[in-house]
């Protein structure tokens, strides 16, 4: 079972950036950082994938996954140091990798705040909000 980080009361304001710290776990296959409104309105679901070599971005609204989008640009290892942001904005977000690629996912749900952060497969260190 891997390590999850949960915040259910995250003040997240369009125009803010999420920065995030932390190792990634050895024994796993996957990791997760999901940001919206619950466990079942997402407005950013960024899951990297070790078995596939992809990083999958997608979104839930009313417990329904929407369409995933692909990036096969994997610049994570297991059991590594890991540093994200996540900027948030009004139409979209832009995730920095830790080599500086950026992907970028649309604001689907059109949120302009978010009050949920769950982090699965990474062991936080620190986390802040910008």
């Amino acid at each position: 079972m891997s390590v999850t980080f949960e915040i259910t009361n995250l003040d997240m304001k369009a125009g803010q950036t999420l920065k995030l710290k932390g190792k990634i776990e050895e024994n796993i296959n996957d990791f997760a950082i999901n940001l919206g409104r619950g466990t079942g309105d997402l407005s950013l679901h960024f899951n990297p994938r070790f078995n596939e070599s992809v990083i999958v971005c997608n979104s839930k609204s009313g417990g329904n996954w929407g369409q995933e989008q692909r990036d096969g640009h994997m610049s994570f290892s297991k059991g590594s140091e890991v540093k994200l942001t996540v900027a948030f904005q009004s139409d979209e977000f832009k995730v920095t990798l830790p080599d500086g690629h950026q992907l970028t996912f649309p604001n689907r749900p059109g949120h302009s705040y978010l009050s949920y952060l769950n982090v699965r497969g990474i062991r936080m260190s620190s986390f802040k909000l910008d």
